[in-house]
């Protein structure tokens, strides 16, 4: 079982890692393909008249500003357009795609967020109608039955709360809870830089391998939308995937160099890079 993820940021090559899982799908493995879409979504906001937001928490973490317009938006592009776009290409090359967003059949389900707290500059203010929120639960059930009959399920935020009201929840992280669910070997969360860096100006300044245990590590290299990556594969190996790979959208049949190890490698112990990537 491999757990694909492929980022929506600006210059990802989307089709390359289609034709790559559409490769392993027909070659019998059983695959779960999640996927982003921020820049697309930031650029048909703005052509909205509702450009997007970041907050930043005290903690450092920059998120998207998600009000029930934003949310909207996001569920269009990300559902709507980018969804079905990459079910009609994976179509297109003989694979029985089917697109979920997360709350269709609660996959995904979680708790909104009561408040959020940003920091504008010296100050701390608290927001109540941000629709964020954290996921609790996945509906393996519906997704193995999915694997079973043959499918290759393709799957986007939103998520739905306990209530039933759509949340938006981090991509990489709903990627890490899905790969956990369903006792993945191997997560693969593709975007448009090879792996965790040193400096984000130095593709040389790749790192290798994180070691789950020893997260703190790193903690000075995974800053911006890199920390976010780096915790959800953190869970995600601490929940028993076999090990995460965070590596280049953009390379030759880029899957299986990630799994051959090209990028970096999230794992514990002393494991070498997975046998799915000689299937």
């Amino acid at each position: 079982m491999i757990v694909v993820k492929v980022g929506g940021g600006e210059g990802i090559d989307v089709a390359g890692v289609l034709e790559d899982v559409a490769d392993l799908h027909q070659a019998g493995r059983r695959v779960v393909l999640l996927h982003g879409g921020s820049h697309e979504t930031n650029e048909v906001a703005t052509a909205l008249g509702h450009p997007p937001k970041f907050i930043t928490s005290p903690s450092g973490r920059t998120s998207r500003y998600t009000d029930r317009r934003t949310l909207d938006i996001f569920a269009m592009v990300y559902r709507g357009r980018i969804n079905s776009h990459i079910v009609e290409t994976l179509q297109a090359r003989g694979v029985n795609a089917i697109g979920l967003s997360g709350a269709d059949g609660r996959l995904l389900e979680g708790r909104r967020k009561a408040t959020v707290r940003s920091v504008e500059g010296e100050k701390v203010k608290l927001l109540r109608d941000d629709h964020t929120g954290t996921i609790d639960r996945v509906n393996d059930a519906l997704l193995r039955m999915l694997l079973d009959a043959g499918y290759l399920p393709v799957l986007t935020p939103p998520a739905i709360s306990e209530d039933g009201v759509l949340i938006n929840v981090d991509g990489d992280r709903a990627a890490g809870a899905v790969a956990t669910a369903l006792g993945a070997e191997a997560l693969v969360i593709l975007s448009n830089v090879p792996g965790l860096l040193r400096d984000v100006n130095d593709p040389a300044s790749l790192v290798t391998v994180v070691d789950a245990h020893d997260p703190d590590a790193v903690t000075p290299y995974a800053q911006g939308r890199m920390r976010a990556k780096i915790d959800g594969a953190i869970r995600a190996v601490q929940g028993g995937v076999r090990q995460v790979v965070l590596a280049s959208a953009n390379a030759v049949r880029p899957v299986h160099a990630a799994l051959a190890g090209a990028g970096t490698i999230v794992r514990q112990g002393d494991l070498t890079p997975t046998e799915e990537a000689h299937a």
